[in-house]
This record gives structure tokens, C-alpha cells and sequence, in this order.
């Protein structure tokens, strides 16, 4: 009698543990998203947590939105909305105090800052340009930022991608055209700040006069606008080099994780990642240029200006980077979304 009571309670032990865990609420399944709305999603996101946010990225392999979160309640707050909660360690103002203080101590030329949501810290990125006096206070600043920065070495240089040749041309320089835009009715044109800082009056390459300069931000902004003067065809499309072209239809902000494609009269067509947002980079002579996106895709001299997009959507126009389009390196887009709003234009 003694044993079978003994079964009788280990039998009953076992159903009750299984009626409970039966019980226990799940973890909602992420949602499978798109980039574009996986953006969207994080915005909304980030209006709900408020101070509990600290960055979202967007996992391309499965589809979903990571958001990254100081706390278990913000954690249940973003998982019912269909993302991925990740707890991690820095708050989105820590990482804002972190990089002003980059900004106070460490602004040297060929250097730039992102704020990186995998990780979770600010990446601080020093050029060969870099002295080595110049990287020992970088050091110092970095390790005196602790949990919230790490610094690395790019073996490329910091630079604005303008140079001699063809495509729109201006006296001795050539840049991308960007986007084609509508302003009032009118036909204008998007490239890089740091081309119409120094060329006022455009060509195409076969040396016809295009345009000439309306609006021009750099630096701080990355972005100019020319106005056409030619009877010349301007439609909203990117070149892809390969007798096709890719249709635009409006704009859209870039999301970390994002697969993007960059378009330009030197290098042509090529892919890559977002891997940063708000990036700051200090091309030298004064030359800073804040809020920019940071990818993986690269770039070359008299890329400047050139089209980043994503399917349909407008995303971004070339303003510089490191490396080449043999050994790789970091490019700088200056958000679409801001040129449009800032010249009161839009895609069409």
C-alpha cells in the first residue's frame, strides 16, 4: 500500500506540473515584417517606451524587428506589438551622453561615431589618417566612456567621394546624380552638399548644361539641390547599368538591418546593409557632417551624390566613406527623407 501511494503521488505531481506549464502564458511569435515596416513598427515603438527604448535594428534572416530594452514590463510592451525584445545594458540617453562627449574631447579629423543597436554602443571608427598621438587620446576618451563606446581602425580614409571625369559635371569635378524631385510644378534634381558647395552650374556627360544650383547644405547636411534648365528627360528612376532602371515612388527612413542598393557614375550599381543611423563623420578642414546613415555598401570617387534605395523607396544620396570597391569599406548617406523636407521638394 505504502509504494502505490507513493506512484499515486509522483503520477499526480506530473499532471499537475503539466497542467500548469499548459498554463503559462507564451511568448507571442514576432511578426513577420518587411524592412519598411519593420521602420514603421520601431517608430511606434519608440513613441510607446520612451525613455525605456534604446535602439531597434531589423533582422533580415527572420524577418522581424529587434527592440532593445532597459526593462521586463518594456519587454512584454514590445513583444505583444509583434517585435523581438532584447534587455540590454545602455539607455539611448547614455549613448547620447557618450558621443557628447566624443564631440567635446575627440573631435579629430578621419574619425566618425555611430550609434550601434546590435551591439549597443557607440563604435567609434579612426582612419589611416589618423596620428598616433591623435589615437592615444582617442583611447583615453573611449575607455573613459567604459560600457557605452569601443573604438576600431578603418584601413581606408574619411573623404567626401567627388572627383575629375564625367556623369553631371561642373568645371573639373564630378559627382551622382541623386533623385529627380518636383518643386512648385518644376523639375529639380538631389546630389551630395559637398558637390554643390564647389559647383554651382551642371552637365550631363555628353557636356549639354543641365541645371544650376538652388539650395546647398554642407556641411553639417550633406545635400544640394540643382533646378533644371534644360529641356531634358527627368524621370523618377535610378540608372542600374545594365539597359534597366529601378522606378522611384517616394521615400523612406533607413532601418538598421535594412538591405539597400546604391547606385553611381564611377562604381555603378552595388549592395549592402544599414549598420548605423545618425552617424557623424569628420572628413577634416571642418568638415563634419551629422546625422548621416552608415553602411556596408561601398563607394568610390565620383559617387558623390549617387542614389541609395531600397525596392521603390528613395533612402539616401552618397556623401562619403573609406575603401573602395575592391577591399570594401564604410559609406555615409544623407537621409532623403531630410533633404525633401528641408528643400520642400518631393519624389516624382
Amino acid at each position: 500500500m505504502t509504494g502505490a501511494g507513493i506512484a499515486a503521488l509522483v503520477a499526480a505531481g506530473v499532471t499537475f506540473q503539466t497542467a500548469n506549464a499548459s498554463e503559462t502564458p507564451q511568448t507571442p511569435e514576432p511578426r513577420l515584417l518587411t524592412a519598411l515596416a519593420a521602420g514603421k513598427l520601431a517608430s511606434t515603438l519608440g513613441q510607446d517606451l520612451g525613455a525605456d527604448a534604446a535602439g531597434t535594428y531589423y533582422d533580415a534572416k527572420t524577418k522581424s524587428l529587434v527592440v532593445n530594452v532597459l526593462d521586463e514590463t518594456a519587454a512584454k510592451t514590445v513583444e505583444a506589438a509583434g517585435a523581438k525584445a532584447r534587455l540590454v545594458e545602455n539607455s539611448l540617453a547614455e549613448l547620447k551622453s557618450a558621443r557628447t562627449t566624443l564631440k567635446n574631447d575627440a573631435t579629430i579629423p578621419g574619425t566618425s561615431w555611430v550609434t550601434d543597436p546590435t551591439t549597443n554602443k557607440v563604435v567609434v571608427t579612426a582612419d589611416r589618417t589618423v596620428s598616433e598621438a591623435e589615437w592615444a587620446k582617442l583611447t583615453k576618451v573611449v575607455e573613459g566612456l567604459g560600457a557605452t563606446a569601443e573604438l576600431q581602425r578603418t584601413k581606408g580614409e574619411f573623404k567626401p567621394l567627388i572627383a575629375g571625369g564625367d556623369a553631371i559635371t561642373g568645371g573639373s569635378g564630378r559627382c551622382s546624380l541623386g533623385f529627380n524631385v518636383v518643386k512648385g510644378g518644376e523639375p529639380y534634381f538631389l546630389t551630395a552638399g559637398h558637390c554643390t558647395e564647389s559647383i554651382s552650374t551642371w552637365s550631363d556627360s555628353s557636356g549639354t548644361e543641365i541645371g544650376t544650383n538652388e539650395t546647398s547644405s554642407f556641411p553639417g547636411d550633406d545635400y544640394g539641390l540643382v533646378k533644371y534648365t534644360a529641356e531634358v528627360d527627368h524621370p523618377s528612376e535610378v540608372n542600374l547599368y545594365n539597359g534597366s532602371a529601378q522606378q522611384i515612388t517616394g521615400a523612406a527612413e533607413a532601418t538598421v538591418g535594412m538591405k539597400v542598393t546604391r547606385s553611381g557614375s564611377t562604381t555603378q550599381v552595388h549592395d549592402g546593409t544599414v549598420t548605423g543611423l545618425d552617424a557623424t563623420v569628420n572628413y577634416g578642414n571642418g568638415d563634419i557632417v551629422n546625422g548621416l546613415i552608415q553602411t556596408d555598401v561601398c563607394a568610390e570617387p565620383g559617387d558623390s551624390g549617387g542614389s541609395l534605395f531600397s525596392g521603390s523607396n528613395a533612402i539616401g544620396l552618397t556623401s562619403g566613406g573609406s575603401g573602395d570597391c575592391t577591399s570594401g569599406g564604410e559609406t555615409f548617406f544623407q537621409p532623403v527623407t531630410e533633404a525633401l523636407s528641408a528643400t520642400g521638394t518631393q519624389i516624382g
